[in-house]
């Protein structure tokens, strides 16, 4: 690969991209190895996690490794401790870092500094992890990425790296949010580099034609003052029987049941939420050992 950090992302080719999912399809198949035997990750968590913490810590056990969980509670971050002195001192310890943090910046400070490779668990501005385990799902159910495919809801990190994710295979998508709450030009900017067309929309109907449908919540962590304000602005939003018209269906969970999504669409067959949730550890041990030496 021509990159060491996964910030986002469109840090991959488009070539490393497919080869990643190749490469999770292998690994999927296949029994546990030890590839990464004697290697470890520290895993640094500002914001809490089920699917991220559980998975790569799985992964790196199922790999050979061993992963460290780590909270700012747990490390001198805690007391003040600057980032990139963090960084350098983790890399003298361990083979990479995964870290999940609010701040993206912060991500990216960890990475400049940091001699082994940066994996973005999730920060506010992307979740690249969850968009490599979307864009399996979705050619595990299809057989290809020719397909259309609808993004409906809050234009927030998992929306962002989805939009650059569907751009670089060459899946045509329709973001449709809230006025106000939509893709951030900088996103779409980059999207425009790659195959897949981008289409932005305030109505949601406009999704109708699409084979996938995704959403996730619309409140997410650390929005919990802006929970009224949401609820009034993605009125109409919701992916429910009303809107759609058997489509498959993603949610990168946890969701929401009666926000965003109903109950009866959630358990519906056509919701793939539960393969999608399962391609995170896939995804993830094929980034790993990419990107480990």
């Amino acid at each position: 690969m021509t990159t060491t950090h996964f910030l986002d992302v469109d840090d991959l080719s488009r070539t490393e991209l497919l080869n990643t999912l190749d490469r999770a399809e292998e690994l999927k198949a296949a029994e546990p190895s030890g590839q990464l035997a004697d290697k470890t990750l520290a895993m640094l968590f500002e914001k809490e996690s089920t699917r991220t913490r559980i998975s790569f810590e799985t992964g790196m056990t199922q790999l050979g490794g061993h992963a460290i969980f780590l909270s700012p509670d747990d490390t001198q971050l805690g007391r003040g401790e600057p980032l990139s002195d963090t960084a350098r001192t983790l890399s003298r310890y361990v083979d990479a870092m995964m870290v999940r943090v609010f701040d993206h910046a912060d991500a990216v400070e960890m990475a400049e500094y940091a001699n082994v490779p940066v994996i973005n668990g999730l920060t506010d501005d992307a979740h690249p992890c969850q968009t490599v385990a979307d864009l399996l799902t979705i050619r595990e159910e299809f057989g290809s990425f020719d397909v259309r495919a609808a993004w409906i809801g809050d234009g927030n990190n998992v929306a962002q790296s989805f939009v650059l994710g569907c751009a670089m295979v060459g899946i045509d998508l329709t973001v449709a949010t809230p006025e106000g709450y939509g893709i951030e030009d900088s996103v779409l900017d980059r999207a425009a580099k790659f195959d897949g067309e981008i289409d932005v929309t305030t109505d949601p109907t406009e999704a109708d034609a699409a084979d996938v449908v995704y959403t996730d919540v619309w409140v997410s962590m650390g929005q919990e003052d802006e929970r009224a304000e949401k609820l009034q602005a993605f009125e109409g939003f919701q992916l429910n029987q009303s809107l759609l018209d058997g489509q498959a269906v993603l949610h990168c969970l946890p969701a929401h049941r009666g926000e965003e999504i109903t109950d009866r669409v959630l358990e519906s067959d056509r919701a793939l939420v539960w393969d999608q949730a399962e391609n995170r550890l896939h995804a993830q041990n094929a980034l790993l050992t990419t990107l480990i030496d």
